[in-house]
């Protein structure tokens, strides 16, 4: 019994790598100002500016943003996301829907969160 328990739990999936199995791809965003690639980086799912359209807000390609994630039992991910850059980190949660994502990203302790739209560019 404790050698079929311990092949299940090295045969499981990590969250980690849930997460990136579901959400592995190149997304656009709504407003058509960003192309980002969503993809394992270590243990942990990196998202990757591509391109950017209007970079007068500080965005540029090549720009990070390190997720710690965990699947949720609704089948959305959540928890943190680390952006280097500007040396925050965000609480995140990420809703997926056949080629499609929506991303809500917050500070301050929830108080300031912003959702994003994204279809898939695969």
């Amino acid at each position: 019994m404790r050698r079929l328990l311990l092949a299940l739990i090295i045969a499981s999936p990590s969250a980690a790598s849930a997460a990136s199995t579901a959400l592995d791809g190149t997304w656009l965003r709504d407003d058509g100002n960003a192309r980002v690639r969503l993809a394992p980086c270590g243990d942990k799912v990196c998202a990757t500016n591509l391109w950017i359209g209007d970079t007068s807000k500080g965005e540029a390609v090549g720009d990070k943003l390190v997720m710690t994630l965990s699947r949720e039992a609704d089948g959305s991910f959540s928890g943190t996301a680390y952006d280097a850059k500007r040396d925050w980190t965000y609480s995140m949660t990420i809703k997926t829907a056949p080629g499609e994502l929506t991303t809500r990203g917050c500070i301050l302790g929830r108080l300031v969160c912003r959702d994003v739209g994204w279809k898939s560019a695969d």
